[in-house]
Protein backbone atom coordinates (compact mmCIF):
# COMPACT_ATOMS: atom_id res chain seq x y z
CA UNK A 1 0.00 0.00 0.00
CA UNK A 2 2.77 2.45 0.97
CA UNK A 3 4.80 1.64 -2.14
CA UNK A 4 1.80 2.11 -4.43
CA UNK A 5 0.94 5.44 -2.78
CA UNK A 6 4.45 6.79 -3.32
CA UNK A 7 4.47 5.42 -6.89
CA UNK A 8 1.32 7.49 -7.45
CA UNK A 9 2.57 10.66 -5.76
CA UNK A 10 5.93 10.88 -7.57
CA UNK A 11 4.44 11.09 -11.10
CA UNK A 12 2.03 13.77 -9.89
CA UNK A 13 5.01 15.73 -8.62
CA UNK A 14 6.62 15.32 -12.05
CA UNK A 15 3.58 16.81 -13.78
CA UNK A 16 3.61 19.71 -11.29
CA UNK A 17 7.34 20.08 -11.99
CA UNK A 18 6.71 20.20 -15.72
CA UNK A 19 4.15 22.98 -15.22
CA UNK A 20 6.72 24.80 -13.09
CA UNK A 21 9.27 24.37 -15.90
CA UNK A 22 6.93 26.17 -18.33
CA UNK A 23 6.44 28.93 -15.76
CA UNK A 24 10.22 29.21 -15.19
CA UNK A 25 10.90 29.43 -18.93
CA UNK A 26 8.38 32.25 -19.27
CA UNK A 27 9.80 33.93 -16.17
CA UNK A 28 13.33 33.66 -17.54
CA UNK A 29 12.33 35.10 -20.92
CA UNK A 30 10.08 37.99 -19.86
CA UNK A 31 9.80 37.89 -16.08
CA UNK A 32 12.41 40.49 -15.22
CA UNK A 33 10.48 43.07 -17.27
CA UNK A 34 6.84 42.05 -16.77
CA UNK A 35 6.92 40.50 -13.28
CA UNK A 36 10.01 41.86 -11.53
CA UNK A 37 8.72 40.98 -8.04
CA UNK A 38 8.10 37.34 -8.98
CA UNK A 39 11.39 37.17 -10.88
CA UNK A 40 13.36 38.61 -7.94
CA UNK A 41 11.55 36.35 -5.46
CA UNK A 42 12.37 33.28 -7.55
CA UNK A 43 15.99 34.34 -7.98
CA UNK A 44 16.40 35.13 -4.28
CA UNK A 45 14.94 31.75 -3.30
CA UNK A 46 16.41 29.67 -6.12
CA UNK A 47 18.73 27.77 -3.78
CA UNK A 48 15.95 26.69 -1.43
CA UNK A 49 13.75 25.69 -4.38
CA UNK A 50 16.65 23.76 -5.93
CA UNK A 51 17.44 22.13 -2.59
CA UNK A 52 13.84 20.90 -2.37
CA UNK A 53 13.94 19.60 -5.96
CA UNK A 54 17.25 17.81 -5.41
CA UNK A 55 16.08 16.36 -2.08
CA UNK A 56 12.82 15.03 -3.57
CA UNK A 57 14.69 13.63 -6.60
CA UNK A 58 17.26 11.93 -4.38
CA UNK A 59 14.58 10.57 -2.05
CA UNK A 60 12.55 9.31 -5.02
CA UNK A 61 15.60 7.63 -6.48
CA UNK A 62 16.37 5.91 -3.20
CA UNK A 63 12.72 4.93 -2.80
CA UNK A 64 12.67 3.19 -6.18
CA UNK A 65 15.87 1.27 -5.53
CA UNK A 66 15.73 0.57 -1.79
CA UNK A 67 11.98 0.30 -1.09
CA UNK A 68 10.38 -0.63 -4.41
CA UNK A 69 13.33 -2.91 -5.21
CA UNK A 70 14.18 -1.63 -8.70
CA UNK A 71 17.84 -2.26 -9.53
CA UNK A 72 19.42 0.89 -10.99
CA UNK A 73 21.08 0.56 -14.37
CA UNK A 74 24.38 2.19 -15.29
CA UNK A 75 22.72 5.32 -16.70
CA UNK A 76 20.67 5.60 -13.49
CA UNK A 77 23.90 5.59 -11.50
CA UNK A 78 25.36 8.35 -13.66
CA UNK A 79 22.24 10.44 -13.08
CA UNK A 80 22.53 9.81 -9.33
CA UNK A 81 26.15 10.96 -9.44
CA UNK A 82 24.94 14.29 -10.83
CA UNK A 83 21.96 14.69 -8.45
CA UNK A 84 22.96 13.38 -5.02
CA UNK A 85 25.78 15.87 -4.34
CA UNK A 86 23.47 18.75 -5.17
CA UNK A 87 21.47 18.10 -2.00
CA UNK A 88 24.64 18.69 -0.01
CA UNK A 89 25.79 21.63 -2.14
CA UNK A 90 22.48 23.48 -1.84
CA UNK A 91 22.14 22.54 1.83
CA UNK A 92 25.59 23.89 2.66
CA UNK A 93 25.05 27.00 0.52
CA UNK A 94 21.84 27.73 2.41
CA UNK A 95 23.44 27.08 5.78
CA UNK A 96 26.55 29.18 5.06
CA UNK A 97 24.74 31.83 2.95
CA UNK A 98 27.09 30.95 0.09
CA UNK A 99 26.30 32.38 -3.33
CA UNK A 100 29.04 30.82 -5.45
CA UNK A 101 27.72 27.36 -6.32
CA UNK A 102 25.42 28.41 -9.15
CA UNK A 103 27.85 27.55 -11.94
CA UNK A 104 28.74 24.17 -10.42
CA UNK A 105 25.17 23.03 -9.92
CA UNK A 106 24.21 24.37 -13.33
CA UNK A 107 26.89 22.25 -15.04
CA UNK A 108 26.04 19.17 -12.96
CA UNK A 109 22.37 19.56 -13.91
CA UNK A 110 23.12 20.01 -17.61
CA UNK A 111 25.19 16.81 -17.62
CA UNK A 112 22.51 15.02 -15.59
CA UNK A 113 19.72 16.26 -17.88
CA UNK A 114 21.63 15.08 -20.94
CA UNK A 115 22.07 11.59 -19.44
CA UNK A 116 18.46 11.43 -18.23
CA UNK A 117 17.13 12.67 -21.58
CA UNK A 118 19.20 10.11 -23.43
CA UNK A 119 18.05 7.40 -21.02
CA UNK A 120 14.39 8.36 -21.50
CA UNK A 121 14.70 8.29 -25.30
CA UNK A 122 16.33 4.87 -25.00
CA UNK A 123 13.49 3.59 -22.81
CA UNK A 124 10.68 4.77 -25.06
CA UNK A 125 12.35 3.13 -28.05
CA UNK A 126 13.41 6.30 -29.84
CA UNK A 127 17.06 5.19 -29.69
CA UNK A 128 18.44 1.68 -30.20
CA UNK A 129 19.18 -0.29 -27.05
CA UNK A 130 22.72 -0.22 -25.76
CA UNK A 131 24.28 -3.29 -24.17
CA UNK A 132 24.21 -1.78 -20.66
CA UNK A 133 23.63 -5.13 -19.00
CA UNK A 134 26.50 -6.71 -20.94
CA UNK A 135 28.89 -5.64 -18.22
CA UNK A 136 27.14 -7.91 -15.75
CA UNK A 137 26.71 -4.91 -13.45
CA UNK A 138 23.04 -4.13 -13.72
CA UNK A 139 19.80 -4.42 -15.59
CA UNK A 140 19.35 -3.14 -19.13
CA UNK A 141 19.11 0.63 -19.42
CA UNK A 142 16.13 0.16 -21.76
CA UNK A 143 14.08 -1.65 -19.10
CA UNK A 144 11.08 0.39 -17.97
CA UNK A 145 10.28 -0.31 -14.33
CA UNK A 146 7.36 2.05 -14.08
CA UNK A 147 5.31 4.03 -16.58
CA UNK A 148 2.77 6.55 -15.32
CA UNK A 149 0.26 8.62 -17.25
CA UNK A 150 1.50 6.99 -20.43
CA UNK A 151 4.84 8.81 -20.55
CA UNK A 152 6.46 9.27 -17.13
CA UNK A 153 9.36 6.90 -16.43
CA UNK A 154 12.07 7.18 -13.80
CA UNK A 155 14.57 8.86 -16.20
CA UNK A 156 11.89 11.42 -17.15
CA UNK A 157 11.45 12.14 -13.45
CA UNK A 158 15.18 12.82 -13.18
CA UNK A 159 15.17 14.88 -16.38
CA UNK A 160 12.37 17.05 -15.00
CA UNK A 161 14.29 17.66 -11.76
CA UNK A 162 17.51 18.53 -13.60
CA UNK A 163 15.72 20.97 -15.92
CA UNK A 164 14.03 22.68 -12.97
CA UNK A 165 17.42 23.20 -11.32
CA UNK A 166 18.94 24.43 -14.60
CA UNK A 167 16.20 27.03 -14.99
CA UNK A 168 16.37 28.11 -11.36
CA UNK A 169 20.14 28.60 -11.67
CA UNK A 170 19.66 30.50 -14.95
CA UNK A 171 17.22 32.84 -13.20
CA UNK A 172 19.68 33.23 -10.32
CA UNK A 173 22.46 34.17 -12.77
CA UNK A 174 20.18 36.53 -14.73
CA UNK A 175 19.34 38.40 -11.55
CA UNK A 176 22.95 39.31 -10.75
Amino acid sequence: MFVETIKTILPILVVVGQVVIVFLIILLLVGHKRWPLIFNFTADNSYIFSFIVALVATSGSLFYSEVAGFTPCILCWYQRIMMYPQVLLFGMALWKSEEKITDYTFVMSVVGAFIAGYHYLLQIGFLPELPCSATGFSVSCAQVFTMSLGYITIPLMAFTAFVMIILLMAIKKANR
